[in-house]
C-alpha cells in the first residue's frame, strides 16, 4: 500500500482492485457483500496511515479511471470520486467558477474531500458541497443531500454510514478567471513556503482543537525535529509528522502518540489524530 498512499508506508493489500465505472464498483462492492469481504474504499490515500502489515481486506482504489469532471448546470460541476482536487479546482478556473480556490493545492481525491469536509485557508467543502452519490454497503446506489451529508470540522455523515462515496456535487459562483486564478496560485505559493510538501506525509496530523492550533501547540512544546525512527515532526511545519526516508506505520504512530503525550502534559490540551489509521 505504500504506492497508494502519499505516506508511503503499509504493507500489501490482501486485494486491491481499480474500477472504472459505476457498475463496476457496484460490483465489487456488492460481491464482497455477499460473500461476507470487508472491503475499504480509497481515493489519494492522503490522509491515510496503514498498518505495516497492510491491509486484511479488499481495497478498492478509485483514482484515475474513476475521475470524470464534468459541468452538470451553469454553475454547478460534478466530480467522481477519483478525482483529484486539483483536477476540480482547474476545471472550475477554466469555466470562470469561484468557491473552490481554497482547495488548491489540497493533494486529495474529491471523494475523500466530501468524505472528512477537508478544508483550509478559511474554505471548506461544507461551503460549496450539496449533494453526494454512494453506494452501500450492499451495493445499491444512492445519495445524500444538504443537510443530510452531516457535514462538520473534518466529519461527514459517511464516517457512520459505511456508504462509499462515488460522486460529488458543488456550487460554485460565477467569477473574474484572473481574480480567481491569483488566488489559487497565491494559496498554493503559502502551501509550499509553509508545509513540507518535498517529504511524504498525509498532510495536517492532528485536527484543530478548540482555541488552538496544534501545530503552534507542538512546537511551543519544542518538539519540532523530534525524531522516531524514519518519522519526524516537520522542521517546517510541527503540524505534520514526515516521512523522513523509511518510515514505518510504529514510527509514526509512536511519534504521534509522544507528541499528543507531551502536549496534554505541558499545556492541558488534548490532540486527536486527523489522519485515519487502518489495517
Amino acid at each position: 500500500m505504500c504506492a497508494h498512499t502519499t505516506f508511503k508506508i503499509g504493507g500489501n493489500a490482501r486485494v486491491i482492485v481499480f474500477p472504472a465505472s459505476q457498475a463496476q464498483a457496484q460490483g465489487v462492492i456488492r460481491f464482497c457483500a455477499e460473500n461476507g469481504i470487508r472491503f475499504i474504499p480509497i481515493g489519494n490515500g492522503s490522509n491515510l496511515l496503514v498498518s505495516d502489515s497492510g491491509i486484511h481486506a479488499c481495497v478498492i482504489c478509485f483514482s484515475n479511471d474513476f475521475s470524470e469532471v464534468k459541468l452538470a448546470g451553469e454553475d454547478v460541476i460534478f466530480a467522481q470520486s477519483g478525482a483529484s482536487l486539483m483536477k476540480l479546482c482547474r476545471f472550475a478556473l477554466e469555466h470562470s467558477l469561484s468557491g473552490l480556490e481554497f482547495a488548491y493545492g489540497i493533494p486529495g481525491s474529491c471523494g475523500g474531500a466530501a468524505f472528512m469536509n477537508a478544508g483550509a485557508y478559511g474554505g471548506e467543502m461544507k461551503d460549496v458541497l450539496f449533494r453526494c452519490d454512494h453506494i452501500d454497503q450492499s451495493g445499491v446506489a444512492g445519495s445524500l443531500e444538504g443537510d443530510a451529508i452531516g457535514l462538520s470540522y473534518r466529519h461527514s455523515a459517511y464516517y457512520e454510514n459505511g456508504c462509499t462515496i462515488t460522486g460529488i456535487y458543488v456550487k460554485l459562483k460565477k467569477g473574474d478567471p484572473n481574480e480567481i486564478r491569483a488566488k489559487m496560485q497565491d494559496l498554493l505559493a503559502r502551501r509550499r513556503a509553509k508545509q513540507p510538501l518535498e517529504y511524504p506525509s498525509a498532510g495536517s496530523t492532528f485536527k484543530r482543537p478548540p482555541g488552538y492550533f496544534a501545530g503552534s501547540l507542538i512546537e511551543e512544546c519544542g518538539l519540532k525535529g523530534k525524531t522516531v525512527g524514519g518519522a519526524q515532526v516537520s522542521e517546517k511545519h510541527a503540524g505534520f509528522v514526515i516521512n523522513k526516508g523509511g518510515a514505518t506505520c510504529k514510527d509514526v504512530l509512536d511519534l504521534c502518540k509522544y507528541c499528543s503525550d507531551t502536549v496534554y502534559k505541558k499545556k492541558g490540551v488534548k490532540l486527536e489524530m486527523e489522519i485515519r489509521v487502518t489495517e
